[in-house]
């Protein structure tokens, strides 16, 4: 089944998916990502997250040379993983309560990502 995504970064990433045979009905465990200044809003973050229940890590952000406007921000990466269905709504609303308490710690969204499940 083909499904319409609305026309945003994360409408692009599953229109892609969708394209290459990814069965976008099935679990996963999907990667947000996230920047903060210091380590310490970081880990403070993470502790956030941990108490909801998901599997956090951070370290050192490792420079994208192709992004080079990033440079000035974020110098520690925050991954959280959701167990979920790749679902725009889901990611969306999922990235918001990322936001909203990462805003507080001066961080910010950096995308997401997850391991392709071939369609039958």
């Amino acid at each position: 089944m083909t499904v319409n995504f609305p026309a945003d970064e994360t409408g692009d990433v599953l229109r892609a998916m969708q394209a290459d045979g990814d069965d976008l009905s099935v679990v996963r465990d999907i990667d947000f990502s996230l920047l903060f200044d210091n380590e310490d809003s970081a880990k403070a973050f993470c502790v956030i997250f941990a108490e909801k229940g998901y599997e956090v890590d951070y370290g050192p952000w490792e420079i994208d040379h192709d992004n080079l406007a990033d440079l000035n921000f974020g110098k520690w990466n925050v991954q959280v993983v959701h167990h979920m269905v790749p679902d725009h709504a889901a990611i969306t609303a999922f990235e918001e309560e990322l936001q909203e308490a990462a805003t507080p710690l001066s961080g910010r969204n950096d995308g997401w990502g997850c391991f392709q499940v071939e369609a039958n």
